[in-house]
């Protein structure tokens, strides 16, 4: 396994972290409900929090029964076939067979794609 030259140290971890997070935000779904929660004080948030599961879920389990979840304007989760296959190990360089495998997609919609390039505009 390859490591980056500063991996090994506690301050380059720190500069790796630093320099990622310079890059882009991540949100974590405790950080969603608090967000939608603070956006709709009417609600409790531990009711904002089951809300919030409730739709992941509902996605999960539509995507387990392989249909597919189109949120207009936001985008469309699928699931992808991947067919066996034989791989190689990069380490050895063997033959290695890959079972196939439902892996999920998703697509941005159209009013996303076009508000995240004018963001960058």
């Amino acid at each position: 396994m390859r490591r980056r030259a500063f991996a090994g140290s506690v301050e380059g971890a720190a500069e790796c972290n630093e320099a990622s997070s310079e890059r882009r935000r991540q949100m974590i779904k405790s950080e969603l409900v608090q967000r939608v929660a603070a956006q709709n004080p009417h609600l409790y948030q531990r009711d904002v929090e089951n809300i919030v599961n409730a739709i992941f879920g509902e996605i999960v389990d539509a995507l387990a029964r392989g249909d597919r979840v189109e949120l207009r304007g936001f985008g469309a989760f699928s699931v992808k076939n991947r067919p066996a296959r034989t791989g190689r190990n990069p380490r050895t360089g063997a033959h290695v067979a890959v079972d196939k495998k439902h892996v999920p997609f998703f697509k941005t919609g159209k009013e996303m794609r076009e508000r995240l390039n004018q963001a960058e505009a």
